[in-house]
């Protein structure tokens, strides 16, 4: 969820402070970072910088700066999405201070300049900050865009210039990708000859924050003589402050849903939320013939321009399967990868920065383990010391000596719960340690063709609960997992739970308090496996 913490001198600022969905449990609740480790060590940042306005780097900004009351850093977009977030929560957005890429300002003993970046958000920027002799590079998220369509490309001279780094903290998202991401300008060269070639109604669905691709849906829309209309709150919100800001000056006027019934199909485009699955979004309801205004028929298309987050696979399939029973044409990331290029830089592209700003230490942040590694991989190829890969929690120390960990925090999860932020279900205990024990497992799979598989090593603690074979364990829940229909994590959670309920209780002398979080990963491509020694 993107939280970073830095200290010196006893003096802390953090950067980003973003949310996840919780997809295996019921209603898919949000979840923030917890901030207990902050508050049992006294810490609170003087301020809050923002690098860019996605949810994972902003979402849970209203639930916790409360906690803190300091001075919030954003570029203009995220700090106009922030001021949104803040009158829902009747919070005063005075604290909301706008940053413009390549300013730079003083807190304390930190000296920090933005540094404007492409990604899939505008304005996303990587901050450079420095405190008595070091220098560290945040990335946040980016890539080597040529043409981003909105704003500018990378400036290569602002990255050089400063040159060397003490520590770089690195977006690791991609790292396993060879060569380079593609560019918002080709998708867009792609997006224009699609839809140009459709027949009957069309509707694409992205990101709402990719308001690139936004503009380039508009545009072409509008050289096909086709009208363009707006699905989805988060999409509404997002085309708003950006039209407030000037950068959708160029796009077409905007039809309402309610009189989208008075046009003839073929005059129609309808940019929709709803690319991952979400249940509640307004690409499921037209799938499922529940909105108010418009009909799906046979003879339309609907292109999906986003690739599947990980652990999305299965309701992104369900989705897929209703629209085609409707009778519409589909397009996607497996028959058209053209109409979708990622946020994040390969392995191409780090090198370039990395020649640039010439690290001295690489911090290998965001993706999961393997990407990290990859990350950590690609760094020593170069010179680069890496000797970590980070987890939630891990309190890092940068000195003469180098990088190193010096202390490990648990971090159990939180969620909102009715507007409150409370610990995650079934970890709160009426006993302070369980009679029995409590045993914590930690599930990392991902979707098959015909199931559910495990990704990686299983993470089980048991906290004075009875010894277990933990091979036979393994093989066990495998075969569980396979045997399971589950379409979303949330079913899939359901299903398990009373099984390994049911197995603990036949092989433990003693039924311990049971903890089950399954999170989602990504399967290895076969390219990547056969890499692996």
């Amino acid at each position: 969820m993107n939280l970073t913490l830095y200290g010196y001198d006893d003096q802390w600022i953090a950067v980003d402070c973003g949310m996840m969905i919780r997809q295996d449990l019921p209603n898919s609740p949000l979840q923030v970072p917890n901030t207990d480790t902050l508050e049992a060590l006294k810490i609170t940042p003087k301020a809050l910088f923002i690098t860019h306005g996605h949810e994972d780097h902003i979402g849970a900004v209203a639930w916790l700066w409360p906690k803190w009351g300091c001075p919030i850093f954003a570029t203009p977009l995220a700090a106009g999405l922030l001021r949104y977030k803040f009158a829902e929560h009747q919070l005063s957005s005075a604290a909301i201070e706008v940053i413009e890429p390549g300013d730079a300002l003083e807190i304390g003993p930190f000296t920090l300049r933005y540094l404007n970046v492409p990604h899939s958000i505008p304005e996303s920027c990587s901050i450079m900050m420095q405190a008595g002799d070091y220098r560290v590079l945040h990335t946040g998220d980016w890539k080597l865009d040529p043409t981003p369509l909105i704003g500018p490309p990378i400036n290569a001279a602002h990255f050089r210039a400063l040159a060397p780094v003490d520590l770089l903290v690195g977006d690791s998202t991609n790292a396993p990708m060879p060569g380079q991401s593609g560019s918002e300008g080709d998708v867009a060269k792609a997006l224009a000859s699609t839809l140009k070639a459709c027949t009957g109604r069309v509707v694409v669905s992205c990101f709402a924050s990719n308001l690139a691709r936004v503009l380039a849906i508009g545009l072409a829309a509008q050289a096909c003589g086709r009208r363009v209309s707006l699905m989805g709150r988060s999409m509404e919100r997002m085309v708003s402050v950006a039209r407030g800001l000037g950068y959708l000056d160029d796009f077409p006027p905007l039809v309402p849903s309610h009189d989208l019934g008075y046009l003839p199909p073929e005059e129609v485009v309808i940019i929709a939320t709803g690319s991952q699955g979400e249940p509640r979004a307004a690409l499921q309801r037209l799938a499922q013939r529940r909105h108010p205004f418009v009909d799906l028929e046979p003879g339309d298309s609907v292109i999906f321009s986003a690739k599947a987050i990980p652990g999305n696979e299965r309701p992104i399939e369900q989705l897929k399967k209703r629209l085609l029973q409707l009778g519409v044409t589909l397009f996607d990331e497996m028959n058209h990868p053209e109409l979708h290029a990622t946020g994040h830089p390969a392995q191409e592209e780090l090198k370039k920065l990395y020649q640039w700003v010439r690290p001295k230490r690489l911090l290998p942040v965001h993706g999961e383990a393997r990407h990290q590694e990859a990350h950590q991989a690609l760094a020593e190829e170069m010179g680069i010391s890496a000797p970590l890969a980070p987890v939630n929690g891990d309190m890092l120390v940068l000195d003469h000596q180098g990088l190193r960990c010096e202390a490990r925090y648990p971090q159990p999860p939180c969620i909102v719960n009715q507007n409150n932020v409370v610990p995650h279900p079934g970890l709160e205990s009426s006993h302070p340690t369980a009679r029995r024990g409590s045993l914590f497992l930690a599930l990392p799979v991902a979707a098959t063709e015909t199931g559910w598989c495990r990704i990686g090593r299983l993470m089980l603690d048991a906290s004075g609960a009875s010894p277990m074979d933990e091979d036979s364990f393994s093989e066990w829940l495998d075969e569980q997992l396979e045997e399971i229909e589950a379409d979303t994590l949330a079913d899939l959670r359901h299903a398990l739970q009373p099984r390994l309920v049911h197995w603990l209780a036949n092989h433990l002398q003693h039924m311990p308090e049971v903890h089950l979080q399954i999170m989602a990963a990504e399967m290895p491509t076969i390219e990547e496996l056969n890499d692996e020694p």
